[in-house]
């Protein structure tokens, strides 16, 4: 027996007073009130498809909202988002949530390196109470493992999840590969834009924003089967130049030359101690990253957009934005070479100059 506090009859408080009383357990910690909370509301009759993307999706939209206006530690957001996991699990078992599979075979799966699994799980659930067979495969799946799936089981499509836009390159060779194998791909997540463009850009066969549209659209019908016959590079023409393969193979060296140069560049950077010495690396990583990935795609407006997150995240942790222009400069001096490098470098301190982080950095409150 839970030892937790009883949550109000969800019945009568309606799906926001629901969303409040799953965020005020998940923010405490407490992951039986959390289950409760969900067993409760379908118990009383909750929609069990509006209890995962009205209410634990919203919770989780604001887990991380939260961690970015620095409200909550990296650590606080991983509890939080194993305990909504916990509570999409309790949804799962629940008798009003089991249902015969009625339509075809999807699978469901999170692309190479890509850690956040929650909306991936959470269309998979939908999904099988919308009647379909589901093999969900979670986190990070390696595309030879997903080809060796699809090749056991004949799924008629692949659902391919991804968070984060450093993975699209990898989002690509996936849904090359499934498509090699004549299964049809449908993409979501925040790494392909919130209008799909990259989507588009890396030929998938579907997108959807959300997990209800995506349930929507495989309702409609059947993924047409694609018709193999390029190769990557067609798509991107720009690759030619190698920019992106060398500059994502130098990132570790591109990172410590940086590191090293930039206690000079920023001389706020000697009084850092350890730990903001370890984010300071770590976040010079994340921009070469972004800006393989930008090279990748040919796409300087995902670089700018980063950068200037990025700036308002340092700026929610009391961390000079200061620190950013210079580091492109440093990056830029080690890339001097590569044009298209070069100019997304350039576009990206302007974007940083012309916003109101690096003044906000320079006057605390």
């Amino acid at each position: 027996m839970s030892t937790s506090t009883p949550p109000c009859s969800p019945g009568t408080t309606g799906l926001d007073a629901l969303v409040d009383l799953l965020w005020d357990a998940v923010h405490a910690g407490d992951e039986y009130a959390a289950t409760e909370l969900v067993t409760q509301a379908l118990d009383e009759g909750v929609d069990p498809e509006s209890v995962l993307l009205d209410v634990v999706a919203a919770v989780q939209g604001r887990v991380g909202e939260e961690w970015a206006a620095n409200r909550i530690s990296v650590a606080q957001e991983h509890a939080a988002t194993a305990i909504n996991e916990r509570a999409v699990a309790a949804l799962a078992t629940h008798p009003v949530a089991r249902t015969t599979p009625s339509r075809g075979r999807i699978t469901v799966a999170c692309v190479d390196g890509e850690w956040h699994a929650l909306p991936a799980r959470l269309l998979a659930e939908v999904l099988k109470l919308r009647g379909w067979r589901i093999d969900y495969l979670g986190a990070q799946v390696p595309t030879p493992h997903l080809i060796s799936h699809l090749h056991a089981t004949g799924a008629d499509a692949v659902a391919l999840s991804s968070s984060i836009a450093t993975r699209l390159p990898t989002a690509h060779a996936a849904i090359t590969a499934c498509q090699a194998v004549g299964v049809p791909v449908l993409v979501g997540g925040a790494a392909f834009g919130p209008d799909g463009r990259y989507a588009r850009l890396l030929g998938a066969d579907a997108w959807a924003p959300d997990a209800r549209a995506a349930a929507d659209r495989l309702a409609r019908g059947p993924l047409p089967r694609p018709h193999f016959d390029h190769q990557q590079v067609d798509d991107l023409p720009h690759l030619a130049d190698q920019e992106y393969t060398m500059v994502a193979r130098s990132r570790p060296t591109l990172v410590r030359t940086v590191f090293t140069a930039l206690e000079d560049a920023f001389p706020a950077m000697r009084g850092y101690d350890e730990a903001q010495r370890e984010r300071t690396a770590e976040d010079l990583a994340h921009i070469v990253e972004f800006l393989a990935t930008a090279l990748y795609l040919g796409d300087e407006d995902l670089f700018r957009s980063f950068l200037t997150w990025t700036a308002g995240i340092l700026v929610a942790r009391g961390v000079p934005a200061q620190s950013l222009p210079p580091a492109l400069a440093l990056l830029a001096r080690e890339l001097k070479d590569f044009p298209r490098a070069a100019r997304i470098l350039e576009r990206g301190t302007e974007a940083l100059t012309t916003t109101d982080h690096i003044t906000a950095a320079g006057n605390p409150a």
